[in-house]
């Protein structure tokens, strides 16, 4: 069997050396369908609640996504770093990448907090690689959004993102754009882009097709026919934000679902552009808080999710993230965009999906949208 190296996490060089894994051809494929790794968590540190307390000399590993590190060590880290007296060591990497790192870690993951999309944290939560707590280890759960604390995932988000559609304001009106049906616009063939299943926005798109055309978000025979009808015009199926970016800001497109957070510098950038939530199936992800398995350091983790959550670290992520604590307001920027959504998704009319929908069908529905919708 042909193998290959799954990328190993990136750390930052002046924190810690990268471990390297080499696995073989597929695995990166079955975080999808995991295979059950259970073991006993470690304290390592000792429990103890978020306040920080006895962090001096401490480590805290901490495992995020590759984009904005610098903005997040600067932010986050560096200003936890000073309070508490612990050092926190960085790994970078896609959510697929790190989930399978975790898997292959068998208990011992090397890792205290994991900054994760929900997908992912659902996938690995469901074979028992991250470990639940409350607000008695970290008190600033009490006083974040209550749709940022989901019983369905063990630990809470942190930030969320909405799905909806950005459009070219000199080609749509706000009202065409957030009709789904645009998609399918004869008079729009060639000029439209819809997201793979595999990014963020493709499952919120998908499901929210399945909303307004069928019988709700998990419809994916409706979402896959109608999506697969609409196929032979649209232009690309895209997996990567930079693809939106280069597509809707070079005038090849007039239209494609994303989520805000990459919308704001286009708008900033003077391009002619807009971005407007569905009228129809408004769904949102959210990047979450994870305790692996076996984490050395349940401590450390403790007090920097506490951080993350408070006033404080979630003030310093506005201009990046959309905040989960009530007594945070959003960026102007973000506000401007997004209206009442910015502050309160759930009153805009946004819902998360079903964790355990996801884990039930992703692969399957996965190896449907290829065939039945992108023709991969």
């Amino acid at each position: 069997m042909t193998t290959t190296s799954v990328t190993p996490p990136m750390k930052r060089t002046r924190r810690r050396l990268p471990r390297l894994v080499t696995v073989g051809a597929g695995v990166a494929a079955t975080v999808l369908t995991l295979n059950a790794c259970g073991s006993d968590s470690s304290d390592g540190a000792g429990s103890g609640g978020g306040g920080g307390d006895g962090l001096e000399g401490a480590t805290i590993v901490v495992s995020t996504f590759p984009f904005g590190v610098e903005d997040f060590e600067a932010n986050i880290v560096e200003p936890f770093e000073q309070a508490t007296g612990a050092t926190v060591e960085i790994e970078s990497g896609s959510n697929a990448d790190r989930l399978t790192q975790l898997q292959l870690a068998a208990g011992d993951p090397g890792i205290d907090v994991m900054l994760i999309s929900d997908t992912f944290a659902a996938l690995g939560q469901d074979q028992g690689l991250f470990q639940e707590f409350g607000a008695e280890e970290v008190p600033n759960l009490d006083a974040i959004a209550e749709f940022a604390v989901d019983d369905a995932y063990a630990g809470p988000a942190y930030t969320y993102q909405l799905n909806g559609v950005l459009y070219r304001t000199d080609e749509l009106s706000a009202e065409e754009a957030a009709d789904w049906g645009t998609f399918g616009d004869p008079a729009l063939a060639g000029r439209v882009a819809l997201p793979d299943i595999s990014a963020t926005a493709g499952q919120l798109t998908a499901s929210g097709i399945g909303e307004q055309f069928g019988d709700g978000p998990y419809d994916m025979d409706t979402a896959f026919g109608t999506m697969g009808d609409w196929a032979p015009d649209v232009l690309q199926f895209y997996s990567s934000t930079t693809e939106v970016t280069n597509l809707i800001s070079q005038g090849e497109i007039a239209a494609v679902p994303t989520i805000s957070a990459f919308v704001p510098p286009l708008i900033a950038a003077g391009e002619p552009v807009n971005w407007v939530p569905p009228a129809e199936g408004r769904y949102m992800a959210t990047n979450r808080l994870m305790i692996p398995d076996g984490a050395p350091n349940t401590e450390g983790a403790y007090a920097f999710i506490d951080y993350m959550l408070s006033v404080e670290g979630q003030q310093a992520s506005v201009e990046s993230d959309l905040p989960v604590n009530p007594d945070v307001a959003p960026s102007e920027t973000f506000a401007e965009l997004m209206g009442e959504a910015a502050t309160d998704p759930v009153a805009a009319g946004y819902q998360t999906l079903d964790p355990q929908q996801l884990v039930d069908n992703r692969t399957e529905w996965v190896e449907r949208f290829a065939r039945e919708v992108s023709g991969g």
